[in-house]
C-alpha cells in the first residue's frame, strides 16, 4: 500500500486540497450567510432546502466510502492516524485515505449550513419560537453524526455502528424536512388538507419507510461492501434478508399507489398531491435500481445510486406526511401581525 500523500496535485498532497476545499466551502457559505443575518421568508426557505440536501448527501458520500473499502482509510478518530489529523502513512492506499478524509471534511460543510439556519432563526423578526427547537436540533444532530462516525471507526466498521451512522442521518433529515415545511407556514392551528384515509396511510408510511431503511442496513451489513476487507459482517443469509427488504419496499409502493389514487380522486391540494406522485416515481425508480444491482451482483456504482434512492424515498415519504396537514394563522384581534416568515409568499416563483 502507498502513503496517502503519494497523490499530488501541483506538487501538493491531495489532503491539502481537500482541506482547502472545505475551508473555501465554509467561507463561501459564510459570505452567502449574509442573508441569514437579515433573513426573509424566501432566503430561509432556500437555506432550509439546503439543509435537506446536505444531510441527505452526506449519507450518499458515506456509501461511496463503504463501496470503495475506504472506511478505515483514516483508522483513528478524531485524528486520521495516531500521529496525524491528516492522511499520512495510513496503511491504506492513497485513494482510500483520500476518500475517507474527504468524507470527514464534508461534515464541516453540513455543519455550517445547520449553523447558518440556526442563526437565521435567531435573527428572524418577528420571532418564530416554533422554529427554534428544530433549528437547534439539526446542527446538534450533525455533531452527533461525527461522534457516531468515530464509534464506527473504533469498532472497525461493525455493521451495527455503520447502520447507526446512516440511520442517524435519516433521523436528522426528518427534522430538516419538518423545518422546511414549517418555515413556509405561519404559527397557528394544524388543519388537515385531506381526508382521514390518506392521512392514515401517510402516517403509516413513515414508520414503514424507516423500517425499510433499517432492513436496508441489515442487507448492507450482510453483503460484501463493508467498508474494509477486514470489517465484520452479519451472519445472515443474504437472500433471506434481501427478500425481507424487498417485501417492505413493495409495501411502500402499495402505500404510494394508494396515496396517489386517493389524492387524485379526492382532488387534494397540490401540496400533498404532487409529493404523492413524486413518491410513487422515486419508489418505482428505486425498485428498478434495487433489482438491477441484485441481479448484477451489487456493482459499486449501483450501490451508491441505491443509497441515493433510499434518501429520496425517505424525503418523499416525509413530504407526503407533512403535506396532509398545514398550519393556518389564528384569526382575530389576538393574532400577531404577519411578518416576513409568518406570511410567506404563496406564488410559485417564490418557492425554491
Amino acid at each position: 500500500m502507498t502513503a496517502a500523500d503519494d497523490i499530488e496535485i501541483l506538487s501538493l498532497p491531495l489532503w491539502v486540497w481537500q482541506v482547502a476545499f472545505a475551508v473555501v466551502g465554509v467561507a463561501v457559505l459564510v459570505v452567502l450567510a449574509r442573508t441569514a443575518w437579515h433573513p426573509t421568508a424566501r432566503s430561509l426557505r432556500w437555506w432550509a432546502l439546503g439543509n435537506i440536501v446536505v444531510n441527505s448527501g452526506i449519507a450518499v458520500t458515506g456509501a461511496t466510502v463503504r463501496v470503495t473499502s475506504s472506511g478505515l482509510g483514516c483508522s483513528e478518530w478524531p485524528k486520521c492516524t495516531e500521529d496525524s489529523f491528516v492522511p499520512v502513512d495510513t496503511g491504506h492506499t492513497a485513494m482510500q485515505a483520500a476518500i475517507e478524509f474527504g468524507n470527514r471534511t464534508l461534515t464541516f460543510l453540513v455543519l455550517a449550513v445547520g449553523v447558518i439556519v440556526f442563526v437565521a432563526v435567531l435573527r428572524l423578526r418577528p420571532r418564530r419560537r416554533d422554529l427554534l427547537p428544530m433549528a437547534t436540533v439539526i446542527p446538534l444532530g450533525v455533531l452527533g453524526q461525527g461522534v457516531v462516525g468515530g464509534i464506527t471507526v473504533w469498532s472497525d466498521l461493525h455493521p451495527a455502528s455503520v447502520a447507526a451512522h446512516f440511520l442517524l442521518s435519516m433521523v436528522v433529515v426528518v427534522v430538516t424536512v419538518a423545518f422546511y415545511v414549517r418555515c413556509q407556514e405561519p404559527p397557528g392551528e394544524l388543519r388537515p388538507t385531506v381526508g382521514r384515509a390518506p392521512r392514515l396511510i401517510a402516517a403509516a408510511l413513515v414508520p414503514l419507510g424507516f423500517v425499510l431503511l433499517v432492513a436496508g442496513t441489515v442487507v448492507t451489513g450482510t453483503g460484501p461492501h463493508g467498508g474494509d476487507a477486514a470489517a465484520p459482517r452479519y451472519g445472515f443469509d443474504i437472500t433471506v434478508v434481501t427478500r425481507i427488504h424487498s417485501v417492505l419496499a413493495w409495501a411502500v409502493l402499495v402505500g404510494a399507489i394508494a396515496m396517489v389514487a386517493l389524492t387524485l380522486r379526492g382532488r387534494a391540494p397540490s401540496g400533498v398531491r404532487t409529493p404523492a406522485l413524486l413518491l410513487l416515481a422515486v419508489v418505482l425508480g428505486q425498485g428498478v435500481v434495487g433489482y438491477t444491482q441484485y441481479l448484477l451482483g451489487l456493482p459499486e456504482g449501483l450501490v451508491v445510486l441505491h443509497v441515493l434512492g433510499s434518501a429520496l424515498v425517505w424525503v418523499a415519504i416525509l413530504r407526503v406526511y407533512f403535506g396532509t396537514a398545514e398550519r393556518v394563522a389564528v384569526s382575530g384581534p389576538a393574532a400577531a401581525p404577519a411578518g416576513p416568515a409568518d406570511a410567506p409568499d404563496r406564488t410559485p416563483a417564490a418557492r425554491p
